[in-house]
Parts: C-alpha cells; sequence; structure tokens
C-alpha cells in the first residue's frame, strides 16, 4: 500500500466508524520513539484512526528526546499533531536525568543504599534525602519547560525496573511507596513553579506494581498500570497464575488508592519493539484484535477511561520489512472509539 492509497483508506474507515465521536476512552493513544516517526505522516495515520494522543518515549536518556523536540523535525511533528487535533506527552524513564550521578562525589547520601549497605549511584535515588527531592524537582520543572505535554499530564518514570533504597529511613518503604514520594513532591514543584493545572504519573510497573500503603498520593497523583509481562496470546482476565507478577487483582488493588477517573493503563497490543525482543530487524507485529477486544473490556468495566499503547518499531523499517501496518492501528483506533 503506497501512501496515496494508505491515506485514502484511512479516511475511508475512519468515515465509516464515526471516528469524530468521543468515544467511551477519554485519551486513546500510541507511545512511541523518535525515531519510530520515521514511518510516514504517523500523526496523521493517528488521527485518522481515531486517535487523541501521541506520548514520545525517551527510555534512557532525556536530553536525547529535548534535543529532538528542540530541532526542526520536532517542532514539524508538534506542528502536525495540532493540526491533527492531537495531544503531546511525553513519557520518561526519567530519575538518570533528574537526578544527575555526577552528585555522587558531592553527596552519597542523596543516592540509594543497596543491600549491601553501601551507596550507589546505579539507580533512582535516596528518597528520604531532603537536597535529592529538591534537586529532583527542580530538574523535573526545568525539562518540562521544552517536554511540556499540551494534557498537563507529566510522566517521570524511576529508572526502568530497578531497585530503589535500602537505608535506614528507606528500608521500611516499598519501591511503589518510595516513588511515589519523589512523584508527590514533583508535583508540588511543578504546580508552585511551572503549570498550576500539572498532574503527574505514578508508574505501576515492575517494582512498583504492588500498591502503595504508607504513603498516600497527592490530589493530581494519577496512576498508570502497565503490565508488561502479561501474555497477549489470551485475554489478561484469563490470566489467573498467581506466579505472574501482572494480574487484573493487582490493578484492582491499585485502583483502592488512586482515583479511577484519572487511572490509564499503558498496555503492549502494538508494541513490536517488545514482540521483536528490542532487537532489530524488527519482527512482524502479531496484533491479536480479539485479545485486544476483550481487554478493552475488562478496563472498561473497571472504570477505566484512558488507554494507551507502546507501539515503537511501527516505522519506515518495519513497513519494507512487512509493509503498511495501518490495518492494526485501525483495528487499535476503532476499538478505543466505538
Amino acid at each position: 500500500m503506497n501512501r496515496r492509497e494508505f491515506l485514502g483508506a484511512a479516511t475511508l474507515a475512519a468515515g465509516s466508524i464515526g471516528f469524530a465521536s468521543p468515544g467511551r476512552f477519554h485519551t486513546r493513544g500510541v507511545v512511541l520513539i523518535p525515531f519510530d516517526l520515521t514511518l510516514a505522516e504517523w500523526p496523521e495515520r493517528a488521527a485518522q484512526a481515531g486517535l487523541n494522543t501521541i506520548g514520545l518515549h525517551a527510555a534512557r536518556r532525556l536530553d536525547v528526546l529535548s534535543r529532538f523536540i528542540r530541532s526542526d523535525e520536532g517542532q514539524k511533528f508538534l506542528a502536525s499533531c495540532r493540526r491533527c487535533g492531537l495531544n503531546v506527552e511525553y513519557e520518561l524513564h526519567a530519575m538518570q536525568d533528574l537526578l544527575s550521578r555526577e552528585y555522587i562525589g558531592k553527596d552519597p547520601s542523596m543516592f540509594r543504599m543497596n543491600k549491601s549497605g553501601r551507596r550507589t549511584e546505579d539507580y533512582n535515588c535516596c528518597p528520604s534525602h531532603p537536597g535529592a527531592l529538591e534537586i529532583i524537582a527542580e530538574s523535573a520543572v526545568e525539562y518540562a519547560r521544552t517536554l511540556r505535554p499540551t494534557t498537563h499530564r507529566y510522566f517521570y518514570w524511576p529508572d526502568d525496573g530497578r531497585e530503589w533504597c535500602f537505608c535506614d529511613q528507606c528500608r521500611g518503604f516499598s519501591a511503589s511507596e518510595q516513588a511515589l514520594l519523589v512523584e508527590n513532591h514533583i508535583l508540588r514543584a511543578l504546580r508552585r513553579h511551572h503549570d498550576p493545572h500539572a498532574s503527574v504519573c505514578h508508574l505501576a510497573y515492575a517494582p512498583t506494581l504492588q500498591p502503595p500503603r504508607q504513603v498516600k498520593p497527592e490530589p493530581g497523583v494519577f496512576l498508570e498500570f502497565a503490565p508488561i509481562t502479561r501474555r497477549h496470546d489470551r485475554p489478561f482476565a484469563e490470566q489467573t497464575d498467581k506466579t505472574l507478577i501482572d494480574r487484573l487483582e493487582v490493578l484492582d488493588a491499585n485502583l483502592e488508592v488512586f482515583p479511577r477517573d484519572t487511572a490509564q493503563v499503558l498496555e503492549y497490543w502494538l508494541d513490536n519493539s517488545r514482540f521483536s525482543g528490542w532487537q532489530r530487524p524488527a519482527k512482524k507485529l502479531p496484533w491479536n484484535n480479539a485479545v485486544f477486544r476483550a481487554d478493552l473490556e475488562e478496563y472498561a468495566r473497571r472504570g477505566i477511561r484512558h488507554i494507551t499503547s507502546f507501539a515503537c518499531y511501527l516505522d519506515a523499517e518495519y513497513v519494507k520489512l512487512h509493509g503498511e501496518p495501518w490495518p492494526a492501528i485501525a483495528e487499535y483506533g476503532r476499538g478505543l472509539a466505538e
């Protein structure tokens, strides 16, 4: 399918299923890395599919994403999103940038203590250290001036799947609770110094999957549930093995702590980077519309109205290898809009 055929098919599909309606879900999005934008007209495709949000993801370094946004290419992307009526957000594993690892030489106590009792700058921080929290908050405000979401929703995630602090002050708190201490502090700083309408994500993922109990989210902290270890060959509701980390009952436990009306699910239905083992060349996307539809019903039944999916590796190289990914993108949009 060439570019003209894609646009024609997309327009026909959008008109036939009424994508202009707001739909069941308020946020209907995809999360991409900047390199995915080699796929021609990603914003136009998203809009034609009835989506309303594109999130840009940085897995390791915020400065890569910041440079992209400041570049001519990044500015063209933002202009395309405005023209298509799309919101733009930034979903970021951010701790390495919010608290520079260079501070280890100045004050090691700002960084986490590992299980052996040694301060290390490897991951995250010591959330009991007031100075660390202040630097993290100041950095979050500074990055927000460039990576400015149109939704007032800020995603400053912990380091990807990594441990937190075991010092005397922190060891009594779970990973989720330590992350929430940082998120509450970032929220206060953003509202005070940058965006009075800011809200901040709490990522329930890997070590932070279990809900916090001892630390309460401040108003404006919203849940983002990301079940990366789940299977995608069967509906989520059928995955009841107690050995699984990601289960719907864990989502339910988080919804007892965080508001349902702002809770978001970040899924992997379209994430071809995951299905390719995060290795290139990318495999063909194993899209499963039946599983996707069944999962949507479960999420909707819980009152969740914000849904996104990673859609990484659906780029120009993917088209050369496997053809146009539009059918899967269109079915994804159709499910969210109907």
